[in-house]
């Protein structure tokens, strides 16, 4: 069974699939999407240097029939709520949760028309209505509707030495391995509690590090997001982006496993730092 639920900003929703009253015609979308290719040319020469390859928006279709039974009125009733659900003028952007099977996958969509209702004969009567949504979603990927987390646990062990005396230096650190199993790198958030002083947490499979300057408190509670164009410092909910070392990177997890790690100048083993991301996927 194939179903589409569509939800705006304020809640409301439609769920579109096999049955009445919302039929699922035919939906373009899912899977394919343009590539654009960065590339330099120089004067004279043949072809051009190949950089690098991103996805551009991908654009959703969903064709179907609003079919209904009872009353005159309901087949109005149910195009006033894809209007309402499916409006470019309310906030953006739309939920759109595809289900297939067992497969269930989220996608963030802006709507570039009104609902589609064609009047041609045939495509609509008494007790059914022909429609189409068009939706744009400028951030391309599928992602798990669940996030997944890991928090970082505290190790202690030792190394050991060749030498006579039985001399052992201790080593302590958090560290996690984090599995991110979609197609591409994807963003993390990260959340730091308990008491710190300038704590950097670190992604050891891509070199990567992100550092606050900042001392913390057992109660503070500091959180870093590392997605493009939304990424953010906090510390108990307030901008501490100016705490952010000049050193650091916004990382993200690669796909495949990835070891993580933090370390702060307070060795307390009370701090606790978790590590929440979405998978993320070029098609369905």
């Amino acid at each position: 069974m194939t179903s589409i639920t569509l939800t705006n900003a304020d809640g409301l929703s439609v769920t579109l699939g096999n049955h009445a009253p919302f039929y699922i015609e035919k939906v373009t979308g899912l899977s394919e999407v343009a590539v654009q290719f960065e590339t330099q040319k120089a004067p004279k020469q043949h072809g051009s240097t190949y950089f690098d390859s991103t996805l551009g928006e991908r654009e959703i279709t969903v064709e179907g029939t609003i079919i209904t039974r009872n009353h005159l009125s309901e087949l109005q009733e149910r195009k006033r709520l894809l209007q309402q659900v499916v409006n470019p003028l309310r906030k953006q952007p739309i939920k759109l949760k595809y289900e297939h099977e067992s497969s269930v996958r989220e996608i963030m969509a802006t709507v570039e028309t009104t609902p589609i209702f064609p009047n041609d004969a045939g495509q609509h009567g008494l007790y059914y209505q022909k429609f189409m949504l068009i939706l744009i979603c400028h951030q391309p990927f599928w992602q798990d509707i669940y996030a997944e987390s890991r928090e970082m646990s505290y190790l202690m062990g030792g190394l050991q030495f060749g030498l006579r005396l039985p001399t052992t230096f201790a080593k302590r650190g958090f560290q996690r391995a984090a599995v991110n199993a979609g197609d591409v790198a994807t963003p993390v958030e990260i959340e730091f509690k308990g008491a710190a002083v300038n704590p950097t947490v670190n992604n050891a499979t891509t070199g990567q590090a992100i550092k606050v300057n900042r001392s913390l408190g057992p109660d503070d509670v500091l959180t870093i997001g590392t997605e493009f164009g939304k990424k953010y410092v906090r510390i108990n909910g307030e901008n501490a982006f100016h705490y952010l070392d000049l050193s650091s990177v916004f990382w993200q997890l690669e796909p495949g496993s990835n070891i993580l790690s933090y370390a702060s100048n307070n060795d307390s083993i009370n701090t606790r730092v978790k590590v929440t991301w979405k998978n993320r996927f070029i098609g369905i």
